[in-house]
């Protein structure tokens, strides 16, 4: 007699076999875009809030005689400059600048530029400035200040530093500042023009203690 044996099928191929390993995987692709999107509302926010301010003004340097705002703290221990007679690699002055409105020492006062230069290039004319533009507290910007640091090649027509920051309406600000010679006044008074190009967070300027610029 014959005998018929049944074989009952592998159960691998009665039940559908479920991708285990694919299924964390897309929940984390899915949690990882949901992240990123959330991440990235706020900062558009902030980029569409952000307020652009531009100053003009002029700052002078008067390191001697009647009305003297800038005085020699070192004298540098370096070599003399090739460049820059008397000077020394090293040469640290320290600032209290006056700020106008125009190139005249007797137009209107806007501010004082507070800080120091430093002699930085052994062969080049380049000064290391690190400062602090003090904006006059009757004025729009009502005692605000603007950081401002870079290289200053003074044989450079036109030079530009970095706006790293401030305070009141100008609180997180970043941006740079054109810096130019505009004249000789005399051989101790040096007068720059500086354009100074901000850009705040657009709360920067709520309960900051700015009055509303015209």
């Amino acid at each position: 007699m014959v005998e018929y044996k049944y074989t009952a099928p592998s159960i691998s191929f009665l039940l559908p076999v479920r991708p285990m390993a694919t299924i964390p995987r897309a929940l984390f692709l899915v949690s990882l875009l949901v992240a990123l999107s959330s991440a990235a509302v706020p900062a558009a926010s902030a980029g569409r809030g952000s307020r652009p301010i531009h100053l003009h003004f002029y700052m002078h340097d008067i390191t001697g005689g009647p009305g003297q705002t800038a005085v020699q703290l070192v004298k540098g221990p370096g070599p003399s400059h090739p460049l820059m007679p008397g000077a020394h690699f090293g040469d640290t002055t320290v600032i209290d600048d006056l700020l106008t409105e125009g190139p005249s020492a007797a137009s209107r006062a806007v501010g004082r530029a507070q800080g120091s230069y430093m002699l930085a290039g052994l062969r080049e004319p380049v000064l290391m400035v690190s400062m602090t533009v003090a904006l006059a507290r009757d004025g729009p910007y009502n005692g605000s200040t603007v950081a401002v640091v870079g290289r200053d090649d003074v044989s450079e027509g036109v030079r530009e530093l970095a706006v790293a920051g401030g305070t009141g309406a100008f609180r997180k600000a970043t941006g740079h500042v054109l810096w130019r010679t505009a004249k000789m006044e005399s051989r101790d008074h040096m007068v720059l023009e500086l354009d100074v190009y901000a850009t705040v967070p657009g709360g920067a300027s709520a309960g900051d203690g700015q009055r509303q610029a015209s």
